[in-house]
């Protein structure tokens, strides 16, 4: 049982990492580009010169605070503090244009990054404990709301998909869309059902870094001064580091699936017995 805490403990560890090394690299490119921009749809403000360095300087220190564990909190909170107000630009244009799901998507591309630093905040505190606090809960079913909505943008925005798949890559460009789309989906039934929800979470973290590696890397190697390839590819491996949180979350407390949304005064958190299908 040490040996398996001890694993458990180093793969929540890593995934934060991953989650605090991406926020640096929006840091990075949004002081070298000029633009706090880098989650799409944001609008404008006034003094965005300032708005810029301030975005940029607490996406940098909360990545870079949350590398350790004495200040794993505080950088949760400033990566949730500032996706937070990134929150606030997406707003103004669902209420304009509620229909156009473009709109809802850079919503929920953003609440990602909110969902896992909710889940890397109270996590941290309970590594001792089976059972993940309200709080954690939260920013799990959060993420897994995140993933419905890359399945409908993927799904209503099917041929632009397609568009995107690098043509080498066989069969063809929209099997390859209908593919990820499926799987989008088929991983936010598992993170809401609570079955296979580690095993789709883990896939779900492998198929975006794909993403990043077939798609936006090539795309960033053939025009590197193309800002569109630079926020694409962060967002990607953003919402990648995410997905890999929530593995890391769900590896530590293996959810009893049968009481996975309840509250937590239900023993549905436990350790692994044979009672949990699909772990």
């Amino acid at each position: 049982m040490p040996h398996t805490r001890q694993r458990e403990t180093a793969g929540i560890h890593l995934g934060r990492h991953v989650f605090g090394l991406t926020a640096i690299l929006i840091a990075i490119l949004t002081v070298l580009w000029r633009e706090f921009d880098i989650w799409q749809g944001l609008g404008r403000i006034s003094h965005l010169a300032v708005f810029i360095y301030v975005a940029a300087a607490a996406e940098f220190l909360g990545g870079l605070a949350i590398q350790w564990r004495r200040t794993t909190s505080l950088g949760a909170v400033l990566l949730a503090g500032i996706s937070l107000i990134f929150l606030l630009f997406c707003i103004p244009p669902i209420v304009a244009h509620p229909l156009v799901y473009f709109n809802w998507g850079n919503f929920f591309e953003v609440f990602s990054q909110v969902a896992a630093a909710l889940i890397i905040f109270s996590s941290i505190e309970r590594t001792d404990s089976p059972r993940p606090s309200r709080t954690a809960r939260a920013g799990y079913l959060f993420f897994g709301l995140c993933v419905v909505s890359y399945t409908l943008g993927q799904l209503f925005y099917l041929s632009l998909t397609a568009s995107l798949v690098p043509r080498w890559i066989p069969p063809g460009q929209m099997f390859w869309a209908v593919v990820t789309t499926l799987a989008f989906g088929l991983a936010a039934i598992a993170l809401l059902s609570g079955r296979f929800a580690l095993v789709a979470s883990r896939l779900l973290t492998a198929m975006l870094f794909g993403f990043a590696l077939l798609v936006w890397l090539p795309a960033l190697v053939a025009n590197p001064h193309k800002l569109f390839s630079w926020t694409e590819g962060a967002q990607t491996v953003a919402i990648a580091a995410a997905a890999w949180v929530v593995a890391d979350f769900l590896s530590r407390h293996r959810l009893n699936y049968g009481h996975a949304l309840q509250e937590p005064a239900v023993e549905e958190f436990g350790p692994p017995d044979s009672r949990s299908p699909g772990l």
